[in-house]
């Protein structure tokens, strides 16, 4: 599963009362708690029953380069037999999208199934790529942006009243390999609805209003000669950030994400000016 991407993109900045004084948005650190259930699945799938939690925890400022500690747990039941799955992603990225490290470790019933590590940077006209794990391994791919620009494009483009674009990220997911290509699509503002079942959790937010956004991935250009997504992932976008109501599709399956719980950190001041 691409869990990876819907944690750096998604699961975007929370936060309350955030402002838009300046032209890039204020990304507040958060800790954002979220159900996943299965939505539909396939018989191709095997999938009978799914369901976990995620856990999104983002700090960090334009000054100081963003982190983020994710983890996902899922049972999944293929009706004969169940296992758990359980991926834990930190990244680290620069200021200004100079560099963008990360980790990834999966886990199979509490086995260590995979482990991905490295290191990303901007060079030029192009991204420097360095794998430590599972293989040493270097690679030039062609320039792009990392999440935490591609979040800041994507509310900046909603503010804008920007209704579809298409775009490129490297997020170091799967095999830290690929740089994808993404078409975005930004519905009309809405209100929060009193019968919304996340406005317990979003508590003081949720007079707020959102954007219903839709990001489609796909595989570089000619790579297989695809067109259609490899993974699909709509949610509500708030004004301030917070991303909610998450169905993420993945082909043979879907499933959703609700917000459960929401802890909002101290935020960093407002049109924060970067020491040289």
């Amino acid at each position: 599963m691409r869990v990876v991407r819907l944690a750096v993109l998604a699961l975007a900045s929370s936060a309350s009362a955030v402002g838009y004084a300046s032209a890039t948005p204020v990304l507040v650190p958060h800790r954002a708690v979220y159900d996943v259930a299965l939505d539909e699945a396939s018989d191709r799938s095997g999938i009978t029953s799914l369901s976990g939690r995620m856990v999104y925890e983002f700090n960090g400022s334009a000054c100081e380069g963003y982190t983020v500690k994710f983890r996902f747990v899922t049972n999944i039941e293929n009706g004969e037999s169940s296992r758990v799955t359980d991926q834990q992603t930190t990244t680290f990225e620069e200021a200004g999208g100079k560099s963008f490290s990360f980790a990834t470790k999966s886990f199979v019933d509490q086995q260590l199934e995979r482990e991905v590590k490295g290191t990303a940077t901007s060079e030029g006209n192009g991204l420097k790529v360095s794998i430590d794990k599972p293989e040493t391994e270097k690679l030039d791919l062609a320039a792009t942006q990392f999440p935490t620009q591609h979040l800041v494009e994507l509310i900046d483009n909603a503010e804008k009243g920007e209704t579809f674009y298409e775009t490129t990220l490297f997020d170091g997911s799967e095999d830290a390999d690929k740089i994808m290509t993404t078409t975005v699509i930004v519905g009309k503002k809405a209100e929060t609805a009193s019968s919304d079942p996340e406005v317990s959790a979003l508590a003081g937010l949720s007079k707020d209003k959102y954007w219903p956004v839709d990001i489609a991935y796909f595989n570089p250009e000619g790579e297989g000669g695809e067109e259609v997504p490899t993974y699909r992932i709509s949610f509500k976008l708030h004004e301030n950030g917070l991303t909610r109501d998450m169905t993420m599709d993945y082909g043979d399956f879907s499933i959703t994400g609700k917000l459960v719980n929401l802890t909002v950190f101290d935020n960093p001041p407002a049109g924060e000016t970067c020491d040289q």
